[in-house]
């Protein structure tokens, strides 16, 4: 019996060790993203941009003035120059010490080797005389550098895209100039998801509202940068009168709400998020998608309701610029590279035993960009003067809801 027990025990620890074994090796594999599929070469380029005009009034010392560290991709003048970073090193967190590193480190891959496809502060493409612009919002508390699949294959069709970290409500936020600040708790609006309505927005509201005011003032920074960027590099090339407004989850809210309350939103899209605000009641006069995980089983009473407020914001919308699009077999998570790509590929295989993940991360990703570029096109770059034909034989996944 003795003699059992042991052959079980070095069994169980051959196991962990073979199962940290092969984290630690994935963790430090060479990942590619996947290939825009757009015509354009793409650049990307990093702001500090600070708003002495505004308090954050997110931040826990009263007076804060806010700060934004802002990303650009954009059409790019050729494919020529070093490409590739995911994130800068300057912007990569310090490396945890010595044997610091645990099994939820290893279940994400290591920045540094991931790759992208963009090229560091490349110059703009001549290919047209201005580009419309396009500014996205990441979900809950994630970096927007998550969401560069997405970015990429947007500027690679054409657009400057813009997203945007902000301290005290990004998960993370690394300045080049090292300071690190993180998110307080009392921001995370992932908190103020709860079945008590009155309480979830009251929650929800000043969340909304400071997220709101960041995408306004990016706006407002971007005009100046048309008007006038001292590189030479933007002045008079990003298409002010053509603005699309998207994100994720509590992204895809705030773009929902930015663009009930400012006319600059031209066209805007809601990915799998669930609305709060005033537009609820009121709906987006705007040309609106929302772009929905599957949930066509799910049944608990929190789904139930953001169906609701999703169908009343629809019911309040114009007939003829509104959209519900859905992702069959899509999960929620899987909008963004981080959990699509950059984790383990056991965290990926642990969701689909659990009936989660029902499409290949990278699958959804394809068709996520595809439906995302395809709205955009209709109302930014096309005439607009239709509802955009969503479906394709090439991803019979999409599904267009009445």
């Amino acid at each position: 019996m003795l003699r059992g027990c042991v052959t079980l025990a070095a069994t169980a620890l051959l196991a962990v060790c073979l199962l940290f074994g092969f984290l630690w090796l994935e963790h430090r594999s060479a990942l590619t993203l996947p290939t825009p599929s757009g015509p354009f070469a793409i650049g990307r380029t990093i702001y500090d941009w600070r708003d002495p005009a505004h308090v954050d009034t997110l931040a826990p010392l009263p007076g804060t003035k806010r700060e934004l560290l802002v990303w650009i991709w954009y059409p790019a003048a050729s494919p020529a120059g070093a490409t590739g970073e995911y994130v800068p090193p300057e912007l990569r967190p310090s490396a945890a010490p010595a044997g610091n590193g645990n099994i939820w480190t290893l279940l994400t891959r290591d920045v540094s080797h991931v790759r992208g496809h963009s090229i560091r502060n490349a110059a703009v493409s001549p290919h047209q005389r201005s580009y419309p612009l396009v500014i996205f919002r990441a979900g809950a508390s994630a970096s927007v550098v998550n969401y560069t699949t997405l970015a990429e294959d947007l500027a690679s069709h054409g657009y400057v895209v813009v997203g945007f970290d902000a301290p005290y409500r990004t998960t993370r936020v690394v300045f080049p100039d090292g300071r690190i600040i993180g998110r307080a708790q009392q921001n995370n609006p992932e908190t103020c998801v709860v079945l008590e309505r009155s309480r979830m927005e009251r929650c929800a509201r000043r969340v909304l509202e400071a997220w709101a005011g960041d995408i306004g003032f990016v706006l407002d920074r971007v005009a100046q940068l048309n008007a006038s960027d001292s590189s030479g590099q933007f002045t008079g090339r990003i298409d002010m009168s053509r603005v699309g407004v998207f994100g994720h989850s509590f992204g895809g809210a705030t773009a929902a709400q930015f663009c009930h309350d400012d006319a600059r939103c031209r066209a805007g899209i809601d990915i799998d998020g669930a609305p709060h605000g005033s537009v609820v009641q009121e709906g987006v006069r705007q040309p609106f998608m929302f772009l929905l995980s599957d949930h066509e089983n799910d049944r608990h009473a929190m789904s139930v309701q953001i169906k609701s407020d999703i169908q009343s914001i629809y019911d309040h919308s114009p007939r003829d610029r509104r959209l519900r699009v859905a992702i069959r077999g899509a999960f929620h998570l899987m909008f963004s590279d981080d959990p699509a790509l950059l984790k383990s590929s056991v965290v990926r295989g642990a969701l689909r035993l659990l009936g989660k993940l029902r499409i290949d991360a990278r699958r959804q990703l394809e068709v996520t960009a595809f439906c995302v570029h395809t709205f955009f096109d209709a109302y930014l770059t096309g005439s607009g003067a239709s509802l955009p034909v969503m479906t394709s034989p090439l991803y019979p996944e999409i599904q267009v809801l009445p």
